[in-house]
C-alpha cells in the first residue's frame, strides 16, 4: 500500500520571516508559500482558513500578505474553504487562485478542476495540502477545549496535536493538554472513511509529523509546486533540511499514512457490507 501518492522530493522546511514564525503554527510553510506568491503576481488571492470570535472557523479570500499572516495558525476544526471558490474569481476579480485545505477538500477541488461544472472561470493555480488524521466539527471542538481541558473558548489564542495530545493555550500563558484517544468521540465521522494523510493531490502538501519541533515536513508533489518552492527558497523564504537527517524523520509519517489507509478503508468496506454511501475514487 503506498503510503504517500506520488511526489517528486521531501524536506524538512521553515520560513525565515519572523513575523510568520510569530504566529505559524510549526515551520510557517502555507503562509509563507502563499505571501511569496502574492508578492510575486504568482497567484491574486488565496483562499483560507480564518477565525472568527471563539475559534469558530470561517472561509476567507485574501489578496495581501498583511491578511494571510492574520488568518495563520491551523484551527483545528471543519471549515468550507472551497464554498468561497466563485467568490474568489467572481467577486474579488481573482484570476489566479491559491487554496489551501485538508486531504478532503483537496480532492473535492481536483474534482471541480477536472468535471469544472458550475465551476467554469474559476482558474485554481496553486493546491496546498495539510496532513490530517481526522477533524472536529465545531461542537466537538467546543466540548475538548472546555469541557476536557477546562478552557472558555473565548480565552483559547492557539491549537495544536502532538505527541499524542490535544494542546490549547490560552491568553493567560496556561497550558492545558488532554490524550488524543479521548478526544476520538468528537471526531467527524466522515473522515472515517477518508484513507489520505499528507494530501496527495495537491501541489504541495505540509504537517508538522516528520520534523522537529518548530519545522515542517514538505512533501514536494508537483512541477507547479517544484516551481513555486523553488523559487521561495532560492529568494530566501525558507530554509530547508535533508528529511534523513532529522528526526522522527520520514517513518512516523508512513506509519500515520498506513494507519489512516488501513484503518478507514476496512469501515468502507463494513459501510458497504450495509449498503451505506462510501467515497467516490477521482
Amino acid at each position: 500500500m503506498d503510503p504517500f501518492g506520488k511526489y517528486l522530493k521531501v524536506v524538512s522546511a521553515r520560513s525565515t520571516l519572523k513575523e510568520v514564525l510569530k504566529k505559524a503554527q510549526d515551520g510557517g510553510i502555507v503562509s509563507t508559500l502563499f505571501i511569496y506568491a502574492l508578492e510575486n503576481n504568482i497567484l491574486d488571492g488565496v483562499i483560507v482558513a480564518d477565525k472568527e470570535d471563539e475559534f469558530y472557523p470561517i472561509p476567507k479570500v485574501v489578496t495581501t500578505p498583511e491578511e494571510v499572516l492574520e488568518a495563520a495558525g491551523t484551527k483545528y476544526s471543519v471549515c468550507p474553504n472551497i464554498s468561497v471558490l466563485k467568490k474568489a474569481a467572481r467577486e474579488y476579480g481573482c484570476e489566479k487562485i491559491g487554496v489551501v485545505g485538508t486531504p478532503c477538500q483537496i480532492r473535492a477541488v481536483r474534482k471541480a478542476m477536472k468535471y469544472p461544472l458550475g465551476f467554469r472561470g474559476v482558474n485554481v493555480e496553486l493546491l496546498i495540502g495539510i496532513f490530517c488524521m481526522e477533524n472536529f466539527p465545531y461542537n466537538g471542538l467546543r466540548i475538548i477545549v472546555e469541557e476536557l481541558c477546562g478552557v472558555k473558548m473565548e480565552d483559547v489564542v492557539k491549537l495544536d496535536i502532538g505527541k499524542g495530545k490535544f494542546w490549547v493555550y490560552t491568553r493567560w500563558g496556561e497550558t492545558k493538554t488532554v490524550k488524543l484517544k479521548e478526544t476520538h468521540p468528537y471526531e467527524q465521522s466522515s473522515c472515517h472513511v477518508c484513507t489520505d494523510y499528507t494530501a496527495e493531490l495537491a501541489d504541495i502538501s505540509t504537517g508538522s509529523v516528520g520534523s522537529p519541533d518548530g519545522w515542517s515536513t514538505v512533501f514536494i508533489r508537483t512541477v507547479k509546486g517544484k516551481d513555486l518552492f523553488s523559487k521561495a527558497l532560492e529568494d530566501g523564504y525558507f530554509e530547508i533540511k535533508s528529511i534523513e537527517n532529522v528526526k522522527p524523520g520520514l517513518d512516523l509519517v508512513k506509519k500515520l499514512a498506513l494507519v489512516k489507509k488501513e484503518k478507514n478503508m476496512k469501515e468502507i468496506e463494513h459501510r458497504k457490507e450495509l449498503n451505506l454511501p462510501v467515497p467516490l475514487k477521482l
